[in-house]
């Protein structure tokens, strides 16, 4: 099965959860994904596999400086504000086949594997 990550490395709990899967035995392909942002098509991906809502995976503080905190914003313009704004983003996300989950906490991504 190929499993990978949306990683930030300056992030603790992405580090945490790439150093846990490794731990068992899971070599990820690792995204980092602020570098090499998800296009929409992906992310509709990501959430429809995580069973979330854009807002439901957006950082609340991150969302706030960018604008993306109106509640009047469809999932459309949410999606395409990730896009253009990955940092709003939450992470990490572990895709392992057609399930993902989001490592939060690191240990939640161990129920895909």
């Amino acid at each position: 099965m190929t499993v990978a990550i949306y990683h930030n490395p300056r992030c603790g709990k992405s580090r945490a959860t790439l150093s846990l899967l490794r731990e068992h035995g899971v070599a990820p392909t690792v995204i980092e994904y602020l570098k090499t942002p998800p296009d929409a098509a992906t992310l509709r991906v990501l959430l429809h596999r995580l069973g979330m809502t854009p807002r439901d995976l957006m950082r609340t503080k991150e969302s706030r400086a960018v604008g993306l905190d109106d509640p009047a914003l469809d999932d459309d313009a949410l999606i395409a504000g990730m896009v253009a704004h990955p940092i709003v983003i939450e992470r990490p996300i572990v895709v392992a086949g057609d399930r993902a989950r989001l490592g939060r906490p690191p240990e939640a991504v161990l129920e895909i594997l």
